[in-house]
């Protein structure tokens, strides 16, 4: 199966935005040949400005270019964008709704060997707590695609979160894509399993597994956790009645607790979180660590189960 990690997806959808549009500017913290803005760099040198390690100073020169009717696009690994420049992303770009849309790669437990210290697992949760700003995370190489050129048209700031590592294809260039509104496989009766990220690829490996023991499960690719596509998450809750979410970030505050918020406000059913347990990371393949914080389809496969036996009606 085809592999390519949303990080390059990424850096070639922003290199064919350069071409079609020429408002489009490109900002980094010398990260480019790891963020892979630099496809956009050496195509167009003078839209693409190196800002140093110093993410803070980056984003408030982000939201002076929109202010100037740029659409900014401003690239760091995830766990400095969104720690180091908390400050200027909620107070000069989010709070004046300015036309920033931040991409950070390196997220996530899967970045492997570089440690706890460059793992963000927290940056979904601070992202989502933010008003005015949207998050995303897509699950492979053409939905990343499809959600750079659809931040471009959205008004306003964006958080658009990538990965390091290669993952499967799952999308081809036939599907609808839009923000917000979540892709749903199948219509299992029996479960739904919502994941964003690199989780897709494994909840579907996981509904598969399922399938052969007897049980239908629904997966859902949440690609946009904020605004959260809550007609199509009820809709799920009802059709199935229990509900696993499955994530490559903390349990806390991220894909399964805006989930949890929603349907236990609207419609309430089991909810069981699937995600880092509110510990950092570590030094590994990102294999090894998907296994030993239990991110696998195997482990989905359990907790669908487990899931299903906490439905008010059996």
């Amino acid at each position: 199966m085809d592999q390519v990690a949303t990080r390059d997806a990424y850096g070639q959808a922003l290199r064919r935005l350069g071409e079609k549009y020429q408002d489009v500017v490109v900002l980094d913290a010398d990260l480019s040949k790891s963020t892979k803005t630099v496809d956009f760099a050496r195509a167009f040198p003078d839209r693409f400005f190196d800002m140093g390690i110093a993410e803070q100073n980056m984003m408030a020169v982000a939201a002076g270019l929109a202010a100037s009717n740029k659409v900014v696009f401003a690239s760091s690994f995830a766990v400095f964008a969104t720690g180091r420049a908390f400050e200027q992303i909620r107070n000069s770009v989010a709070h004046a709704r300015l036309n920033v849309k931040i991409c950070a790669t390196h997220a996530g437990i899967t970045v492997g060997a570089d440690g706890s210290s460059h793992q963000s697992i927290e940056d979904i949760a601070i992202m989502r707590a933010i008003p005015n700003l949207k998050v995303m995370v897509p699950a492979d190489g053409p939905s990343t695609a499809w959600a750079v050129e659809a931040i471009y048209h959205e008004p306003g700031p964006v958080y658009l979160r990538l990965g390091r590592a290669e993952v499967p294809l799952i999308y081809d260039d036939k599907r609808e894509f839009r923000i917000g509104r979540a892709i749903r496989h199948g219509q299992g009766k029996d479960v739904g399993i919502l994941a964003c990220g690199i989780m897709v690829q494994e909840a579907l490996q996981a509904a598969a597994r399922l399938q052969e023991l007897g049980i239908q499960a629904t997966v859902v690719d949440v690609h946009t956790i904020k605004p959260l596509d809550e007609e199509t998450i009820l809709d799920v809750a009802r059709q199935t009645g229990c509900l696993v979410t499955v994530e490559e970030h903390s349990v806390i505050g991220g894909l399964g607790g805006a989930v949890s918020e929603l349907v236990s406000s609207q419609y309430p059913v089991p909810v069981v979180r699937m995600g880092i347990k509110d510990v950092f990371g570590q030094s590994g393949s990102p294999r090894e660590l998907l296994e030993f914080y239990g991110l696998t389809a195997d482990n989905i496969v359990k907790v669908a189960q487990i899931s299903m036996s906490k439905k008010a009606y059996k």
